[in-house]
């Protein structure tokens, strides 16, 4: 008997199945030959297995198409061959191999054209998906692309999405009402939406989530890209938990919004987002916060190239601890809103790029705290206008003078602060 026969748990003679809850797609109909629709097959392995009380249903190394959409029952596994995420650079660089020449690669066609539809896959209690590729083969790369559903959408509680490409969806990976989720090791393109996170009200994690454009760079295409596309969003979650993330090239690579369930607090370090027109926008959040560190932070393209964004209804509060902010951006951060803004042990190394005079740190409203950080460029710095109601801008380390233009009508805490400028004569 083969190995992978076993594996499958399909002895010669014997149903699929029977052998420690392991099914293959094979015994239900699948043909990963590129042409045939495997819908079907991959909906009977995976109720069978669910009908068991919850398996393992494997996709063997194939292109499987699929002119439909896959529903997980609970506690079903669905598994390529894939260990680790992959990575496909065959579009953009041709030293890779292409996602149909290797691996487990689903081919999405359903529903090209409305963003409405439902998601190719939706999971269920206690799913997971692991070890493939997701790939949209009628998207042009060269093109403004085609809107398509989520390629996955995680409901219930504990689905889990591991080791996964999602080499070019119009939209990634949908986790609302999904509680406890988990997105561990996802890479790739999504190129309108990458995660959204709502209604969450018990700790969801995302971890080791890289979006780059290495499906394509193409200029139509990754300027509408540019244009539109938010690489996280984050509405209503409880207690999120983020970690070693990435995205290159979007409108927006972090997106904090209130939506009808509400608001998101969480636990944010080691995220990153690389030439995005907006690194990290907050609309709103909770009271109890945002806690993001050892965050790196870089715009220089788009009409107004800032890393940091707070927009006028953020009631919450948000903290930047040890990031570092870089590129040739016309400002740092635009902040207002009646909420607390606090960086302390940051770095700011450019802004102002026009040498219009603008200040790293323009806030326009609420509270601002600035303490430990280190100014590296001999421009000004903090903007305090009219609206904002307290500000403390301490024991930071300014290249030149302080320039801190304060128009708030009363005093702030300006204190502690070393300058190039030699000290006063005692």
């Amino acid at each position: 008997m083969s190995l992978f026969l076993l594996l499958c748990g399909t002895a010669p003679g014997g149903a699929a199945g029977t052998n420690q809850g392991v099914y293959s797609v094979l015994d239900y109909g699948a043909v990963g030959d590129g042409v045939v629709d495997c819908t079907a097959a991959f909906q009977r392995a995976m109720v069978a297995a669910g009908s068991a009380g919850g398996g393992t249903v494997l996709a063997p190394r194939g292109n499987y198409r699929f002119a439909g959409h896959l529903d997980m029952p609970t506690g079903v596994t669905l598994k390529g061959i894939w260990e680790s995420v992959p990575s496909h650079n065959g579009i953009r660089d041709a030293g890779l191999p292409k996602p149909t020449d290797d691996g487990t690669t689903f081919l999405v066609t359903e529903n090209r054209g409305h963003e409405d539809g439902p998601p190719f896959i939706k999971m269920n209690n206690n799913c997971t998906l692991k070890g493939v590729v997701i790939y949209y083969p009628d998207q042009d790369p060269s093109a403004v692309p085609e809107p398509y559903p989520y390629a996955i959408a995680m409901t219930g509680k504990n689905p889990a999405v591991l080791a996964v490409e999602l080499l070019n969806p119009y939209n990634g990976i949908d986790t609302s009402t999904s509680e406890r989720h988990l997105v561990r090791d996802v890479h790739g393109q999504p190129l309108r939406r990458g995660i959204f996170v709502d209604s969450i009200y018990d700790i969801g994690r995302i971890e080791n989530v890289h979006f780059n454009p290495w499906w394509s760079m193409k200029p139509k295409l990754l300027e509408w890209q540019q244009a539109n596309g938010e690489a996280f969003i984050f509405g209503r979650t409880d207690w999120q938990y983020v970690f070693n993330t990435f995205c290159f090239g979007y409108n927006i690579g972090y997106k904090f919004v209130e939506t009808k369930a509400g608001v998101c607090n969480g636990n944010f370090l080691g995220i990153g987002a690389d030439d995005c027109f907006t690194a990290l926008q907050v609309d709103n959040c909770a009271p109890m916060g945002l806690l993001i560190s050892n965050g790196e932070f870089v715009s220089f393209h788009g009409p107004d190239p800032t890393m940091i964004r707070v927009g006028a209804g953020n009631k919450g509060s948000v903290r930047f601890v040890n990031c570092a902010y870089w590129g040739p951006c016309n400002q740092i951060a635009k902040i207002a809103g009646t909420g607390t803004v606090g960086f302390s042990d940051s770095i700011f190394v450019q802004w102002d790029r026009n040498r219009e005079g603008r200040h790293a740190l323009d806030v326009e409203s609420g509270t601002v705290l600035v303490r430990g950080c280190e100014f590296q460029m001999d421009r000004p710095q903090v903007r305090l206008g009219p609206k904002v109601r307290r500000a403390v801008v301490s024991d930071n380390v300014i290249k030149g003078k302080l320039r801190v233009a304060n128009e708030t009508g009363r005093a702030v805490a300006l204190e502690s602060n070393v300058t190039d400028e030699p000290a006063a004569p005692k």
